[in-house]
C-alpha cells in the first residue's frame, strides 16, 4: 500500500474542501484549515456547505478521522509534510487576481515552519506567484533550505469536482527542486500508479489501474501559466461557439447541426461547443481577465482575451432581446425563470448569467418567479424575495400564469419538462431555451413556441403551415 502522508488544505471553499475530502480518499492523514469557525463547526457536524455528487458521502466517511477540520494553521503547518494553498483570488477592481489572501497565509505558515516543508499553490494564481510565496517566506527569516514551493493547479468542474479530481484528464506539478517533485509524486501515486482504481469502494470514473491518471512534471511559471491559460481557451470556445450561434441565426442555419461538424474534428472536440447565454462561475469571468492582465503586464498583446469577454456579456444582452421580441414589451409581463446557478449540478451563483438576466428584466419591469434545484438558498442571499421577484418549489409552480419560460442553467431535469403540462400552466405557451436543451419541433409539437440560441425559431403546427417558421 502507498505510504500515507501528511497534508494541511488551507481553505474549504470549492477546491480546498474537494482537495481535502478526495487525499483522505485516497489515503493520506489531512487537516483542512479555514479562519472561520462556524464553517469549520459545520464540516465536522457533517455539512458539505456547498453542492457537490460524492462529497457527501466521502465527508462521512473521514471527517474527525482521516479529515480534521481546524482553524489553527500553526499547528497544521508543523504537522503537515505538504500544506496546499487553497485560499480565494478574487478579481480585483483593475482585474488582476487579489492575493492578499495567499500572501496572508504565507506569512502565517512562515512562523510556524520548523522542518521541511512543501507549499503548493492550488489556488488559481498568476504567473510569478510562486516567487512571491517564497519571498515573503524568507523575509519572515525562514531558512530556504526549510522549504520548496511548488504549483499544482487544479482543474475541476464544479458539479462534478470530486470525479475530476480522482480520474483527472492529467496532474500538473510545477517543481523547480527533486526533492519537493518527489513528495507530490508520492502524493498522487495512488492515482498515478493505479493502486486506487483497484479498490472495491474507489469512486468510478473514466480511469483505472490500467490507464491511470498522467503527472506532467513542469516548471513552476508553465504550471501556473497552464491553469490560466486553460480556463481562457475553454472560455474562448464558448464565446466562439456563441458567436457562430448569432451568425447562424442571421443566415437562418442551426448551430447544433454547425457544432457537431467542428466538434467531430479531432483536433477541436465537441466540448465546449454549447452555446447558450455566456459562461459564468468562479473561474472563467476571473481567469480570463487575470490571464490577460498578466499578459498586460509582461507586455503581450492578448486582445482576443477582451473580445472573448465582449462576447460573453453581449450574449446576455442578446437573449434579453429575444424575451423583448417574444413578447413585444416587457414592462409588466410576468417571466418564470429555470435555473439560478451558473451551470447545471452545483449551487454556484458567482458571475451567474441567470441573475444577470434575472436583473436586466426586473429592470425592465418584469416580475419573475424563478426556481433552481440546488442554488435558491444562495440566491435568495444576493437577490431577496420582492413584489419583483419570488422563489417557486418547483418548475411548474414557477410557470404557472407567466407570460412565457424561460431556462437559464442547464439541469437535466430540465430537459425533461413535461411540454404538455407546461403548455396548460403557461398564461401563453411561450418557452424561451438559453441552454439549447429540447428539439424545436418536439417543444412545438407540444403547442409551445420555442426560442433558443442558434436555432430557427419554432411555433405549434397550424393545418397547412410548417412546424419551423
Amino acid at each position: 500500500m502507498d505510504q500515507p502522508i501528511k497534508i494541511a488544505v488551507v481553505g474549504s471553499g470549492y477546491v480546498g474542501l474537494v482537495a481535502a475530502v478526495c487525499f483522505a480518499e485516497i489515503g493520506h492523514q489531512v487537516t483542512c484549515v479555514d479562519n472561520d469557525q462556524t464553517k469549520v463547526d459545520a464540516l465536522r457536524g457533517g455539512d458539505t456547505l456547498i453542492h457537490e455528487e460524492h462529497l457527501p458521502e466521502l465527508l462521512n466517511r473521514y471527517r474527525n478521522d482521516r479529515v480534521v477540520f481546524s482553524t489553527d494553521l500553526g499547528e497544521a503547518t508543523r504537522q503537515a509534510d505538504a500544506i496546499f494553498i487553497a485560499v480565494g483570488t478574487p478579481q480585483s477592481e483593475t482585474g488582476d487576481a487579489d492575493l492578499s489572501y495567499v500572501e496572508a497565509v504565507a506569512n502565517e505558515i512562515a512562523r510556524h515552519l520548523d522542518s521541511y516543508k512543501v507549499i503548493v499553490e492550488k489556488s488559481t494564481v498568476p504567473v510569478y506567484t510562486n516567487e512571491w510565496v517564497r519571498r515573503t517566506i524568507e523575509r519572515n527569516g525562514v531558512d530556504r533550505q526549510l522549504f520548496d514551493v511548488v504549483s499544482n493547479p487544479e482543474f475541476l468542474r464544479e458539479g462534478s469536482a470530486v470525479e475530476d479530481f480522482l480520474h483527472p484528464d492529467r496532474i500538473v506539478v510545477g517543481a523547480d527542486s527533486s526533492r519537493a517533485a518527489e513528495v507530490l509524486s508520492a502524493i498522487y501515486k495512488p492515482l498515478t500508479g493505479g493502486s486506487y482504481y483497484t479498490r472495491q469502494n474507489a469512486i468510478g470514473g473514466r480511469l483505472d489501474d490500467q490507464s491511470p491518471a498522467p503527472l506532467l512534471l513542469t516548471s513552476t511559471k508553465s504550471a501556473e501559466i497552464i491553469k490560466h491559460a486553460s480556463n481562457a481557451f475553454l472560455a474562448m470556445k464558448i464565446s466562439f461557439i456563441n458567436a457562430v450561434a448569432n451568425l447562424c441565426e442571421a443566415a437562418d442555419a442551426n448551430v447544433e447541426q454547425v457544432a457537431r461538424g467542428i466538434g467531430l474534428d479531432s483536433r477541436i472536440g465537441p466540448k465546449f461547443l454549447r452555446p447558450g447565454v455566456g459562461y459564468g462561475g468562479s473561474c472563467f469571468p476571473k481567469d480570463v481577465a487575470a490571464f490577460r492582465s498578466v499578459a498586460e503586464q509582461l507586455g503581450v498583446d492578448f486582445s482576443l482575451l477582451s473580445e472573448v469577454e465582449k462576447i460573453n456579456v453581449e450574449q446576455k444582452k442578446r437573449f434579453l432581446r429575444k424575451v423583448r421580441s417574444a413578447l413585444w414589451t416587457l414592462r409588466g409581463k410576468r417571466i418564470g425563470v429555470l435555473g439560478l446557478a451558473f451551470k447545471g449540478e452545483t449551487d454556484d451563483i458567482r458571475e451567474s448569467p441567470a441573475l444577470d438576466l434575472i436583473e436586466m428584466l426586473m429592470g425592465e419591469g418584469c416580475s419573475i418567479c424563478a426556481f433552481d434545484p440546488a442554488a435558491m438558498d444562495r440566491s435568495r442571499a444576493v437577490l431577496p424575495e420582492s413584489g419583483a421577484l419570488q422563489y417557486a418549489p418547483d418548475a411548474y409552480t414557477a410557470a404557472e400564469n407567466a407570460d412565457a419560460l424561460l431556462i437559464l442553467t442547464d439541469w437535466a431535469e430540465f430537459a425533461s419538462l413535461d411540454l404538455k403540462r407546461l403548455k396548460q400552466t403557461l398564461r401563453y405557451p411561450i418557452l424561451l431555451d438559453g441552454r439549447n436543451l429540447y428539439d424545436p419541433e418536439a417543444v412545438a409539437s407540444a403547442g409551445l413556441s420555442y426560442v433558443s440560441v442558434g436555432r430557427p425559431a419554432a411555433h405549434p403546427v397550424r393545418q397547412g403551415e410548417p412546424a419551423l417558421v
